[in-house]
C-alpha cells in the first residue's frame, strides 16, 4: 500500500516558499486568479499542491514560473525556502545602460547643493 504524494494549500505553499510576505497576500492572488497551477485557473486557496506541480503566477514586474520540489513542513529562512522550488524561467541580467537615471537639474528635478548655491548667487546678484 503505497501513501499518496504529499499535499498542502496553495496559499500556504506560496507563504512557506516565501514568495509572499503574509498568507493573506498569497490567498489574495489565488483567490483573485492570478495563479495557474499545471497551466490551469485556480482560483481557491486552498488548491492542494504537491511535488512535480508548475506554478505560473506574477510577482513584482515579472511573472514567475516555478516547479514545486518539496512541501514545507514550516515557513523557515530563506535558503530551506529556496529548496521547495525550482525556477523554471530564472531572472534575466539587468543592462545598467537600460536602468534610468535620475534626471539631472536642468529645469527638471531636484537641484544639486552646487546648483542651488548658483540659484542663490544669481538671485542676489539681480536684487542688488
Amino acid at each position: 500500500m503505497t501513501g499518496a504524494a504529499p499535499k498542502i494549500r496553495l496559499d500556504k505553499w506560496l507563504w512557506h516558499a516565501r514568495f509572499f510576505k503574509t498568507r493573506g497576500l498569497s490567498a489574495k492572488l489565488v483567490s483573485g486568479g492570478h495563479v495557474r497551477v499545471n497551466s490551469q485557473k485556480v482560483g481557491k486557496p486552498a488548491h492542494a499542491v504537491g511535488p512535480g506541480d508548475v506554478l505560473t503566477f506574477p510577482q513584482a514586474r515579472r511573472v514567475r514560473v516555478i516547479k514545486i520540489v518539496a512541501v514545507g513542513e514550516r515557513r523557515g529562512p530563506a535558503p530551506e525556502a529556496q529548496g521547495l522550488y525550482e525556477d523554471l524561467d530564472p531572472p534575466k541580467a539587468v543592462d545598467p545602460n537600460t536602468v534610468p537615471q535620475p534626471p539631472k537639474f536642468e529645469g527638471k528635478g531636484r537641484p544639486t547643493k552646487r546648483d542651488r548655491r548658483k540659484l542663490d548667487l544669481n538671485r542676489s546678484d539681480t536684487l542688488e
